[in-house]
């Protein structure tokens, strides 16, 4: 079971877990902090750990507590959309026939049956969005295989609530949020090379920067540019 610690008025869950590192996360949707540690590491340890980072942490905080959010979606006429960074008004077309979407100058085209809600309506430029990710990722991952001497497995693409993507290097697969499609295509490229690093390094250290420094020099920038845009209200700057 989670236990808590805190820092003056910032509670800190406590995870214990079979690993050999500390991990401190923050998460949706008020900045709240987790620490994953050792099963056997004492609580004065982990707390000492904490208050190391106490700075990190109420900067990332703030960074994310004041992110712009995209406003709740209803999938209504001329409601602004986004593909690769570019904004589309949404134009509902009801027919009978199978749910389609197009892109037709600024405007996204969303062909549903009559009486569609809310819900399906998210649920089809949901799987849309997903196959974008789907299609864009391949020929990035094939090139930064070739420049890191790494080969990736597979990949996955999904709705992730807490991150834009995750690595399993025992598995050398990859997960991409499939939230990356509304974002630049940089976006994406960063999160898919931040991803195979990992196939190197698992943690954030500072061999893990010295790796992203060496194979993708701008990819601060690229990070700042993804924790700028506007996020949907469960997912995670990264």
């Amino acid at each position: 079971m989670p236990s808590q610690i805190h820092l003056g008025d910032i509670a800190v869950d406590v995870i214990r877990k079979d690993i050999k590192n500390v991990h401190l996360s923050i998460h949706p949707p008020t900045g709240r902090v987790r620490i994953a540690a050792p099963e056997r590491m004492s609580v004065d340890t982990i707390r000492v750990f904490a208050i190391a980072k106490l700075g990190w942490i109420k900067r990332h905080q703030k960074k994310f507590r004041e992110q712009e959010r995209e406003t709740p979606r209803d999938y209504l006429e001329r409601e602004s959309h986004y593909l690769w960074g570019r904004r589309y008004l949404l134009s509902l077309v009801e027919e009978e026939a199978a749910p389609a979407i197009q892109l037709r100058h600024n405007r996204l085209v969303l062909r549903v049956r009559p009486g569609t809600n809310k819900d399906l309506k998210e649920a089809i430029l949901y799987k849309w969005y997903r196959e974008r990710v789907r299609e864009a990722a391949p020929p990035m991952i094939e090139k930064w295989q070739r420049l890191m001497h790494i080969s990736v497995e597979n990949f996955f693409v999904q709705r992730m609530k807490t991150k834009w993507g995750s690595c399993n290097d025992e598995r050398r697969t990859i997960r991409l949020n499939s939230e990356l499609a509304k974002k630049p295509r940089e976006c994406l490229e960063y999160i898919v090379v931040h991803e195979m690093v990992h196939l190197f390094e698992r943690t954030h250290n500072q061999r893990f920067i010295a790796l992203m420094d060496q194979f993708m020099p701008k990819w601060e920038s690229y990070r700042e540019n993804l924790n700028r845009l506007p996020v949907r209200h469960e997912e995670w700057w990264y």
